[in-house]
């Protein structure tokens, strides 16, 4: 057995295995609303926060890039797009964090709690 292949019957396996092993879930009540709205926005806040951690990321590479670029003018073009870029998807992210606080607010308030 090659290799390649050994990698890919092992990959296979310890992807595979968690689907055979698995046990019986079984359905529970409906429970209440506002455990699924604190799921909800404890996924939205990780989400974000990944997000702004990755913008982050980008800035101090583009900066990097920016600040070593010694005149060259395409690596200086790069730089430049990549500081733009992460700042607006840091903006897109912001505000996706802040519409959903505001539209989380407002359907709490409409359907209670």
């Amino acid at each position: 057995m090659s290799k390649k292949q050994l990698s890919f019957l092992s990959l296979f396996i310890s992807v595979g295995i968690p689907f055979v092993l698995t046990s019986t879930v079984l359905a529970q009540s409906a429970g209440d609303v506002g455990q699924v709205e604190s799921f909800i926005r404890n996924v939205i806040q990780v989400i974000a926060g990944l997000a702004g951690l990755i913008a982050t990321g980008f800035f101090v590479v583009g900066g990097f890039g920016y600040i070593t670029s010694s005149g060259n003018p395409e690596t200086l073009e790069k730089s430049k797009r990549t500081l733009i870029f992460s700042g607006v998807g840091l903006a897109i992210t912001i505000g996706a964090f802040v519409l959903s606080n505001i539209v989380t607010g407002l359907a709490t308030n409409a359907f209670g709690k």
